[in-house]
């Protein structure tokens, strides 16, 4: 059986000493420490000067025990009255109310020791006590009852003057307020704190608050449920019902009165949330303690030693490691105690937000792991935006390149009937410049925020026109090639010549082209994704290609057009004549080439708006190729040397002595 030495104290100097060391034999606490709190309480107004007198007297209440548990209870306060008395000399006053709701708090307390103390497999042979005080919520009242718990007065610290066993724990926290004011106080001896009022994040703190735990539940759940509330029925506001406690003095009341004959109004016997929690405060003390010394029973030779009851400052520590803090893992040492162990980072995009964490959290999709491993932050949204450097740059090469063409296309319109312009077909001309501002065109698809039109439009646009393009120059090289290959042409390839049939290549290629991106759209368009793993702490809006096997069959064909095109110019290099274009033709296309051959492996090296940005780029720079290649020369001897454009000059030049009819 265990030994119970049970002694109610209050403070020195307290009037009620001598009726509390009577009551303090009884069995039966409860009524006790009712009596000891209320008879200290004048049930009066009284002035400003008395409220001083009545602090000195002291509120506290002590029962021994071999380890002892310290309480900051809030059993009554004041409420000053300023002004509202005309009365001489003094117009201050002080109202004490007794706090009739906050009294669970303490048979809470009393309730959870007691039944410790009878239990024979919790604690064996040792007896709890506990020693709770009155607080006022004031930062001077709060730094005062903290020394005298721990040092038994107030007025010099870091030196005790009590020759009573010191609390292992302190029970604190009707508000956080309080439970903050306690903490800095209490840490510095390294004295747990268990705070049984509302859980508050703020308390979490671990850099603060190190010695500080929280009883009650994260109430999150709460909040979270009114506003879904709030939301579903359309409420614009909410309102709060409360019960108001109004003040019990209770006179005349014998010591072995019930609570329970009181109103509801004035002690509602119910157990609050408070007294839940502080009841499980004082188990998990207890339970804590019992760990503490099976471990020491342990440690020792033959599992017997003198059993020395643990000091304050050891009971929340690890014998072995320090606390793994968030951003970090507990991982256990090969063949050690289970309280020593190593602390590891969390891995990329996970995180731990508490201490002692065996295992770390994986941020969601949407989200990503800060720089310490504490918490996920919220992802941004990105796209290659027109307002990104690299946005700005590729739309502005594109519009300059547009307009680049359209002046070079107005050349050639206003010098239509000089011999440079009709030579190697004009039409041709025109049409290759055409789709060529339409492929500078088209690449500003790619630039924006992505949607479903523009994710299908950029990639059929590309195709469509690009093939346009090379077709053209394929129908130029064919016609060099027929006219200058065909020594002594029959009247049906001469015909075919005349009537312009190599420019029929443009609309079948294109036919084809077009019927290759009517099957992908049919079958697997082009869709609205998401790239959440290219760029830490970005979400990337991007346009899947829906079927890649679609996509590369109409990058293919456009590739073989490429290779026809520039096979056919190779072959018509070098055919004499004066305004011969082939050999601009074989270099334009090995350009074209050039840049399609590179961009397929780093197209697949890159990813999110890089990716985008390496297809607008090669976009830009196959129509700069060509348009460059093609037309450069020509509209240099247009500009700069016009004699060479005149009909006098090209006769003196031509090798033939006349110009050749089927390049008109």
């Amino acid at each position: 059986m265990k030994t119970r030495t049970q002694r109610a104290y209050v403070h020195p100097g307290s009037p009620t000493a001598t009726h509390a060391a009577g009551v303090a034999d009884t069995s039966r606490m409860f009524p006790a420490v009712t009596a000891i709190l209320l008879l200290q309480l004048p049930l009066s107004v009284g002035t400003a000067a008395d409220a001083d007198c009545l602090f000195r007297r002291g509120s506290s209440v002590r029962t021994e025990g071999d380890v002892v548990i310290g309480a900051f209870l809030t059993l009554f306060t004041f409420f000053y009255l300023t002004g509202v008395v005309e009365l001489e000399p003094s117009k201050d006053f002080y109202h004490p109310q007794f706090m009739s709701s906050n009294y669970q708090h303490v048979l809470a307390l009393v309730f959870a020791v007691e039944e410790i103390n009878r239990d024979p497999q919790l604690l064996p042979n040792i007896t709890l006590g506990y020693e709770f005080h009155n607080v006022l919520h004031t930062h001077w009242r709060a730094l005062e009852s903290s020394l005298l718990l721990l040092t038994g007065q107030d007025e010099i610290p870091n030196y005790t003057c009590r020759r009573e066993i010191m609390s292992v724990a302190v029970l604190t926290g009707a508000s956080w307020e309080a439970a903050a004011q306690f903490g800095p106080v209490l840490e510095l001896y390294r004295l747990p704190q268990l705070v049984f009022g509302s859980f508050n994040p703020r308390l979490s703190d671990k850099g603060r608050f190190p010695s500080l735990y929280q009883l009650a539940p994260k109430d999150t759940a709460l909040a979270l449920g009114m506003v879904s509330l709030m939301l579903h029925f359309g409420w614009t506001w909410v309102g709060l019902v409360i019960a108001e406690d109004s003040d019990c003095a209770l006179k005349d009341c014998a010591l072995n009165a019930s609570l329970t004959w009181l109103p509801v109004n004035r002690f509602d016997p119910a157990m609050s949330d408070g007294s839940y929690n502080i009841y499980d405060a004082v188990y998990a003390v207890a339970h804590a303690l019992q760990e503490m010394l099976r471990q020491q029973l342990q440690m020792q030779p033959g599992g017997k030693a003198d059993v020395a009851v643990p000091s304050p400052w050891q009971t929340p520590r690890s014998v072995c490691s320090e606390s793994c803090g968030p951003g970090f893992r507990k991982t256990l040492r090969e063949g050690k105690a289970a309280c020593c162990f190593d602390c590891a980072p969390c891995p990329e995009n996970e995180i731990t937000n508490d201490t002692d964490t065996e295992q770390c959290v994986r941020c969601p999709g949407h989200q990503y792991a800060n720089a310490q491993h504490s918490r996920c932050l919220q992802k941004s949204v990105t796209f290659l935006d027109y307002e990104d450097p690299l946005g700005k740059a590729l739309a502005a090469t594109a519009l300059s390149l547009t307009v680049l063409t359209a002046g070079v296309l107005g050349l050639f319109v206003k010098h239509r009937d000089t011999p440079i312009v009709k030579a190697n077909n004009r039409g041709l001309s025109y049409t290759l410049l055409l789709s060529l501002a339409f492929c500078f065109l088209c690449s500003l698809l790619f630039i924006g925020r992505p949607n479903t039109a523009t994710c299908v439009l950029r990639q059929t646009t590309f195709g469509v026109v690009f093939t346009v393009a090379v077709s053209t120059v394929l129908a130029k090289t064919v016609t060099v090639l027929l006219a200058f290959k065909v020594t002594a042409p029959g009247r049906k390839v001469r015909q075919l010549l005349v009537s312009g049939a190599p420019n029929s290549i443009i609309p079948i290629c294109s036919l084809i082209q077009l019927t290759l991106c009517g099957i992908w759209m049919g079958t697997s368009p082009p869709f609205i994704d998401t790239d959440a793993h290219s760029e830490h702490g970005h979400v990337i809006i991007v346009c899947n290609k829906g079927s890649l096997t679609a996509f590369y069959c109409v990058l293919g064909y456009l590739g073989s057009l490429a290779l026809g095109s520039f096979t056919v110019a190779f072959l018509a290099r070098n055919l004499p004549d004066t305004f011969n274009e082939a050999k601009f033709l074989t270099f334009s296309m090995l350009v074209f080439c050039s840049v399609w051959v590179t961009f397929l492996p780093v197209y697949h090296s890159t990813q999110g708006k890089v990716m985008v940005a390496m297809e607008v780029f090669s976009i830009l720079a196959s129509g700069a190729g060509l348009l460059g290649c093609i037309f450069a020369p020509k509209c240099y001897i247009i500009l700069f040397r016009p004699k060479r454009n005149s009909l006098h000059d090209f006769r003196d030049k031509t090798q033939f002595g006349r110009k050749n009819p089927y390049l008109s």
